[in-house]
């Protein structure tokens, strides 16, 4: 990190995190929060994961968090998201890591299937990034196109270590025996129970990433969960025609449902689909020293450093790095330009010059009637959906920012569950949030912008 220069005042109401100042909300789960930040210092933009230690307690996933933390630290590589530091309070944990602005790799296939030499490019990148992993003795064990982000220069980034798995978790057989992952990606052996390697079922993964890249669909689908899982136990599927002889060859052999005879990953590096235009990621290797993955559990640890979020009773004002961070490419055009309903992803905002808590009530009115139970807590508000079968829950969390006075945007994004139920949320509120969408221009039709 750089340092030197005087730290610039914090906007007024603003958190800080050490030299991080807080930003919007970039994404939610259970047990963390993902918030926008900038080092105060050299102006630079990073995610910080925030982390209640309570809860972990409460939930029993001290283990589960050391053990992300410790990978995050033990990864070094160009197409995985940096773990930059970690601060601890005594309530909480801020893990600091790489922001990237190119959203999902699972957005560019939400329109559909990409050209077979985009798709080997991205595959390229991930195999590297997974093989790296595999060395390290890190195995991922959910690796699905929503994991996978791209940078502003479409370069493919490994997110969410929250199910890998260390050597210290191999059992006396050297095999991993937690049955976890996404059901469409998992490898039969996973779901069978018996111990398994992590290699080769993230290999199994990366061929359903593969076959998704270009196919634009799943090779196993299904939405009963036991016949989901005889297709994947028998690798019932069949490659579209687009597909080269290459390609269809390749992903025949990384999904073998038995993991003995199905490729190796030093057998992929080699395969000539794969090889051609492969450029392997030129980057140095540094040792790493794990010694203080304790330390962010220790009350003790530099509470100084760190301060409590705030909380504001007014719509959180949304300053100009925010704003900018926002549109992709710095065109603030794309803040409010009208996108496909089909292009719609895991969050979309919209601004509305109605007053706030009327906003509010009008999402907690059109939420109820599609089976949403609301959260409120000022302006934010958490949509809660029933159980959906293998899809678990649903839930989708919402917020108002101020961007001036009587202007206000809207940002609802999946907080829990499938992006495609995201999707299909999308399309039943959109028509009813339409009158309270700001419409810049008289002869524009009301919209809501999905990003």
């Amino acid at each position: 990190m750089k340092g030197g220069g005087e730290s610039p005042v914090v906007s007024p109401g603003g958190t800080r995190v050490g030299k991080y100042e807080l930003g919007r909300t970039l994404g939610e789960g259970n047990f963390a929060k993902v918030k926008l930040a900038r080092n105060m210092t050299t102006g630079e933009n990073f995610a910080i994961k925030i982390l209640d230690k309570e809860k972990i307690l409460k939930h029993k996933m001290i283990a589960q968090i050391k053990r992300e933390i410790a990978t995050m630290k033990l990864i070094r590589h160009p197409n995985v998201i940096r773990m930059q530091e970690v601060l601890a309070s005594k309530t909480k944990i801020y893990i600091v890591l790489e922001y990237v602005t190119g959203g999902e790799l699972f957005d560019r296939i939400s329109n559909g299937r990409l050209k077979e030499d985009e798709a080997r490019k991205y595959f390229q990148q991930l195999i590297c990034a997974v093989d790296y992993c595999h060395s390290r003795g890190v195995f991922h064990r959910d690796l699905k196109p929503e994991n996978l982000l791209l940078d502003s220069n479409g370069v493919l980034k490994v997110t969410d270590f929250g199910l890998s798995a260390l050597p210290q978790q191999l059992r006396e057989d050297g095999l991993l025996h937690t049955a976890c992952g996404t059901p469409n990606y998992v490898a039969p052996e996973v779901i069978k129970n018996k111990g398994y390697d992590g290699a080769k079922a993230d290999l199994w993964s990366c061929g359903v990433i593969l076959f998704v890249l270009m196919a634009g669909y799943l090779p196993f689908d299904d939405s009963n969960l036991p016949s989901l899982y005889k297709k994947i136990f028998k690798a019932e599927f069949s490659s579209p025609p687009w597909f080269s002889s290459g390609a269809k060859k390749l992903i025949k052999r990384m999904l073998d449902p038995d993991p003995l005879t199905r490729i190796t990953m030093a057998e992929v590096i080699e395969n000539e689909w794969f090889k051609k235009g492969f450029r392997p990621p030129d980057f140095e290797q540094s040792e790493i020293c794990l010694d203080d993955v304790d330390a962010v559990f220790d009350n003790y640890m530099a509470p100084a450093n760190v301060v409590t979020e705030k909380r504001d009773e007014r719509p959180v004002p949304m300053n100009a790095f925010e704003l900018i961070a926002t549109s992709q490419g710095l065109n603030l055009g794309n803040l409010f330009e009208k996108q496909s309903a089909a292009a719609v992803k895991s969050k979309t905002r919209f601004a509305s010059k109605h007053p706030a808590g009327e906003i509010v009530a009008k999402i907690e009115e059109v939420a109820k009637p599609l089976g949403f139970a609301v959260q409120k807590n000022s302006y934010k508000m958490k949509l809660q959906g029933e159980k959906t079968g293998r899809k678990g829950h649903l839930s989708i969390s919402t917020q108002v920012f101020e961007v001036a006075p009587s202007l206000y945007m809207v940002e609802l994004r999946k907080a829990n569950g499938d992006t495609l139920e995201f999707q299909n949320f999308y399309h039943s509120a959109t028509a009813r949030l339409r009158d309270i969408v700001w419409e810049p221009l008289a002869e524009e039709k009301p919209q809501v912008v999905s990003m």
